[in-house]
């Protein structure tokens, strides 16, 4: 993996989140790649109950203070930066007041979706790529976790199909145990739709659920990761009708070597 250039975006990592399956692969993954020399970013929202004083965030002026449009809104664009103790990795924030600053990550106290978590979703999509094309650093690979990235391999494919700093990256999902049984806000097919990417690329959000949010990111995925040791039936059988490179489950002690032997087999050629 040596000077490999790989982006982790995630809805959640350790140690900001507390630990689950997602914070700490998320986790795991890019230290692994970072301790085999290679070079790794990582992006994750800057959730309002994340202790800035703590983990020691400051905001990056010089990537700050453009606007990304979500459905016809003008949205500030405030980037912040931390880096992990010992591990000498940078992590990034992707921050909105509007989005991000309530002391919650994707639920209510009653465990009820926020309303807007559709629009934070393409916030977080567009403002992880508008990051990286600053930083004009080209990655080799892109790795997803978490349904509220989900939507990064559409946009990558679709709204910056055009962005030649991105032309050879291969983009990876990977696919957890679902997290939530109702749907995203309704209207988020037409929030997509207002960034004039085609209708069919995305139709599959006409019901924004969680099986269907994985199941485009798996369209526009390259390669899959089943994070989970169960996952939904008809997800399951969607990755395996792909007919795309899939690293199995694997327990965490098993998952290094597989991870790097399917990274370098499958995925970087």
């Amino acid at each position: 993996m040596k000077d490999k250039r790989i982006l982790y975006v995630s809805s959640e990592v350790v140690p900001y989140l507390p630990e689950t399956e997602i914070s700490s692969m998320s986790f795991e993954a890019p230290r692994m790649v970072n301790q085999q020399g290679g070079q790794i970013r990582i992006f994750m929202p800057r959730y309002g109950n994340i202790n800035e004083r703590r983990h020691q965030l400051h905001e990056v002026i010089r990537l700050s203070g453009i606007n990304l449009v979500i459905n016809d809104l003008d949205m500030p664009l405030i980037i912040k930066v931390a880096s992990i103790p010992k591990e000498r990795i940078q992590v990034y924030f992707i921050d909105n007041d509007e989005y991000f600053k309530r002391k919650a990550t994707l639920t209510d106290e009653n465990g009820n979706l926020f309303p807007d978590n559709d629009e934070r979703a393409i916030f977080f999509a567009k403002g992880v790529i508008e990051t990286v094309k600053k930083l004009n650093w080209s990655p080799d690979v892109i790795h997803v976790h978490g349904w509220l990235a989900s939507l990064l391999p559409l946009y990558l494919k679709e709204y910056y199909k055009d962005e030649p700093l991105f032309s050879d990256s291969k983009i990876i999902t990977s696919i957890y145990k679902q997290s939530f049984d109702e749907t995203l806000n309704n209207d988020m097919f037409n929030k997509v739709k207002f960034d004039n990417i085609s209708e069919d690329a995305f139709k599959i959000l006409k019901t924004p659920s969680y099986t269907n949010l994985m199941k485009l990111a798996v369209d526009y995925s390259d390669a899959l990761i089943i994070g989970s040791e169960e996952i939904p039936d008809d997800l399951q059988s969607y990755v395996k009708n792909s007919k795309k490179p899939v690293l199995e489950y694997k327990f965490k002690d098993e998952f290094g070597d597989a991870y790097t032997e399917f990274l370098n087999s499958k995925v970087i050629v």
